[in-house]
């Protein structure tokens, strides 16, 4: 599970990984964090787990779409992050999604441009 969010993270510009509140997090240029990892669970949700940002509006409609899969996370949901449980059958592609979205919220407009030109809808 942290090999392939780490893969997936760090092959967006300029991320850097360290540990946080005793996560591992995965940062923008350093500074600001667009996903984190609970491996072991976190208070009461005791299973697997990533908090990442997410777009305005994405939150309430991944939740509502499949709540036993995505939740509103403490500390940062008010902001509209998202929790989405690892646990189960995951695909890594959706997963891969939901990350570079969380870049894309999270990063400067100069490093968004790089990861946006990248996509298949920029066409």
């Amino acid at each position: 599970m942290l090999e392939e969010l780490r893969r997936i993270c760090l092959a967006l510009p300029e991320v850097t990984e360290r540990l946080s509140h005793g996560a591992p997090t995965w940062f923008v240029r350093g500074k600001r964090t667009f996903v984190s990892l609970m491996a072991d669970g976190h208070h009461d949700a005791d299973f697997p787990h990533l908090w990442c940002a997410a777009p305005p509006g994405a939150q309430e409609e991944l939740i509502a779409a499949d709540p036993g899969r995505f939740f509103r996370p403490p500390y940062v949901g008010h902001r509209g992050w998202l929790g989405v449980r690892l646990d189960g059958d995951v695909d890594w592609d959706e997963i891969a999604e939901l990350c570079e979205d969380a870049f894309l919220t999270i990063a400067p407009k100069s490093l968004r441009a790089t990861v946006e030109e990248r996509r298949p809808d920029a066409r």
